[in-house]
């Protein structure tokens, strides 16, 4: 389902962190925040690290038209606006870097796309840096970010 994060391949420590964030006011969800209180803290340790261990599952761009912009934002940022390369938190390959920075690379446009806009709406306040990144950047910008990770294996 494009609405939800693929976590196979996902940084065991990123995992880990947000099935904790989700019992805080920072990140509220309707489906995942009662699932993770529930859990032990063990029993999110061993289920970030189920995931991890998945192999994680390619994606592709919908729209070819704005890939090459997604491509410029990722590797480049929009110096003008503010808004850093995302290959600088995220690697250049989309791997993330572990405990801090989530793997993106095959992940859903839709669920990137949702959330950027939940970070930039205050829907989603577990990443500082994020929320101020994702204020500066438009729609379409966004889209586009969101298109060309997808198709990053």
């Amino acid at each position: 389902m494009a609405a939800n994060p693929k976590l196979s391949g996902q940084n065991a420590h990123y995992i880990y962190k947000q099935l904790v964030d989700f019992t805080t006011p920072g990140r509220v969800n309707p489906i995942m925040t009662p699932y993770s209180k529930a859990l032990t803290d063990a029993e999110k340790h061993d289920l970030a690290a189920y995931l991890a261990t998945q192999p994680g599952k390619p994606g592709a761009a919908k729209n070819k038209d704005t890939v090459e912009l997604g491509r410029k934002i990722w590797r480049g940022g929009i110096a003008d606006k503010g808004v850093a390369a995302c290959a600088s938190c995220h690697g250049a390959t989309g791997a993330g870097i572990p405990i801090q920075y989530p793997r993106l690379a095959g992940q859903h446009q839709d669920y990137t796309l949702a959330q950027l806009v939940a970070f930039r709406d205050n829907k989603r306040g577990n990443s500082a840096q994020m929320t101020t990144l994702a204020k500066r950047l438009s729609d379409d910008e966004m889209k586009a970010v969101a298109d060309y990770i997808a198709g990053v294996k």
